[in-house]
């Protein structure tokens, strides 16, 4: 590494070179979607607030539908905190981390009760509601209300540390990131503030152009600013301090049918996958054996044997991998459900909120 390399390594870009270069890129390029209002127009901080928590962990691909189907359905955040937790909990299965849905619902409700169905306008106020964090708080203050705030997300950090050539891994390089990103917002001119398109305008040239793998260097307005590019390792940044992995748990999951209906209940609110619909299951524990975990099968009056479904479902949650075998069983039209427990059709599951382990779990069962 050269001694002047290495001298302004770090250093925050006092030009505004980049912020500009920035923006016209933006302005050329920027991607159509539907929580982006067109040019020109102001955006409606309810649908960046919605679209912000949806993608959370989840690409861009996956939540558009999601997005469509709530707004179709909520149009308002009024319309949202007046709905029930139950029938958002249903429109959010499949989107994973329901953890997000609860606390959606929760904001709703907080923004319709507490401010008079108004999103707060500055990053403290938005903190302090339910499920907003810090990334979140200066998403919407940016994006809706054009404060000059840099919320930095997976893709900005990806471009902030190959710009810089940051050396000290994720995540104790965030505090670094974070304040080299704002170098990167646009200064306000004439009262009209940019620094929403200035953060979109990285999301988007994370997303397209500085891309985890292979990133297409040539065409990237910030090219001839980059450290990382300069030193031919692009592809290496951000540093990542090693991934831990939890232990495997396992355990079985039962598909009960009577005629036409499934056995289910509904997990308790806290935890994971908290008020969602499951089949009942074994407790999940690493080192099970298939034994120990048929042996918490539930209690049905004219279940002589459970059947084992070959092979087993696998899922992998953030913090461990899950492997549940499945057992079948069919009872008679008398069978009753046993606490906690009911019987739902099996025509209408698509309209239970089953997360995706779940769903594997029945298909396996129903051998569909």
């Amino acid at each position: 590494m050269s001694s002047s390399f290495a001298s302004r390594k770090h250093e925050p870009h006092q030009s505004a070179a980049r912020p500009a270069l920035l923006l016209a890129w933006y302005d050329r390029h920027r991607r159509k979607l539907p929580w982006r209002p067109l040019p020109g127009e102001a955006a409606d901080p309810y649908r960046v607030w919605l679209s912000e928590i949806m993608l959370q962990q989840t690409g861009v691909k996956w939540v558009a539908p999601y997005f469509e189907k709530f707004v179709a359905r909520w149009p308002s955040v009024e319309d949202l905190g007046r709905a029930s937790l139950d029938d958002v909990l249903r429109m959010w299965a499949g989107l994973g981390y329901y953890s997000r849905a609860r606390n959606l619902h929760a904001c709703a409700v907080a923004v319709v009760r507490d401010h008079d169905g108004a999103f707060p306008d500055t990053e403290d106020a938005l903190r302090e509601l339910p499920g907003v964090g810090s990334y979140t708080a200066a998403a919407v203050a940016a994006i809706a209300f054009g404060r000059h705030t840099m919320p930095v997300d997976g893709n900005i950090e990806r471009v902030v540390s190959r710009l810089y050539a940051i050396e000290e891994p994720l995540p104790k390089a965030k505090p670094l990131i974070q304040q080299l990103a704002a170098t990167l917002l646009a200064a306000s001119r004439a009262g009209e503030s940019r620094a929403g398109d200035s953060a979109q305008a990285l999301m988007d040239l994370g997303s397209t152009i500085c891309t985890p793998k292979k990133p297409a260097c040539t065409l990237c307005p910030l090219r001839d600013a980059c450290d990382a590019r300069a030193r031919g390792d692009q592809e290496t940044f951000p540093r990542k301090a090693p991934k831990k992995t939890g232990d495997l748990r396992r355990g079985a999951a039962f598909v009960v049918t009577r005629g036409g209906e499934l056995l289910v209940r509904t997990r308790g609110e806290k935890g994971l996958l908290g008020g969602m619909t499951e089949v009942p299951t074994s407790e999940w524990l690493a080192a099970q054996n298939d034994r120990t975990a048929l042996n918490q099968a539930p209690a049905l009056h004219g279940i002589a044997r459970w059947h084992r479904k070959a092979g087993v479902v696998t899922h992998v949650f953030t913090h461990f991998p899950l492997e549940l075998v499945v057992y079948t069983a069919t009872v008679s039209a008398r069978a009753r459900a046993p606490d906690g427990m009911r019987w739902v059709p099996v025509a209408t599951l698509k309209d239970e909120a089953l997360p995706n382990v779940m769903r594997k779990v029945i298909a396996h069962g129903l051998g569909e």
